[in-house]
């Protein structure tokens, strides 16, 4: 079984940053994809960012590319996505999830975190 905690999250004025951050667990970890993704009031989960295992594939929807960008250190079992020139429209709650296979949809992703809530002012 898989763990997620995500943190970071909060109040941010639009043009600022935040770094989000999700511990996992499972020590398996330096195996897994990792994906973040957002979901917005009334809106359905939608897919911001993935990581392969090894860091070196990365993907993002084109609404944050360039302004977002998601990493991990395997050492610490963490996955961060760091957001910058934020806008109104990034407000949602950010969610952590978890894989063992390349995948973008969130049906591709079998363990998720509780979600950090981001909300960014005009």
């Amino acid at each position: 079984q898989v763990q997620l905690v995500e943190s970071g999250g909060g109040l941010v004025q639009a043009g600022g940053s935040l770094r989000l951050s999700c511990a996992a667990s499972e020590r398996t970890f330096s195996t897994n994809v990792m994906g973040w993704f957002r979901q917005a009031p009334g809106q359905e989960r939608d897919f911001v960012a993935a990581i392969s295992w090894s860091g070196g594939s990365t993907s993002y929807a084109d609404s944050v590319k360039g302004r977002f960008t998601i990493s991990r250190d395997n050492a610490k079992n963490t996955v961060y996505l760091q957001m910058n020139s934020l806008k109104p429209e990034d407000t949602a709650v950010y969610y952590c999830a978890a894989t063992w296979r390349w995948g973008i949809d969130r049906d591709d992703y079998h363990y998720w975190g509780q979600g950090t809530r981001v909300t960014v002012s005009s």
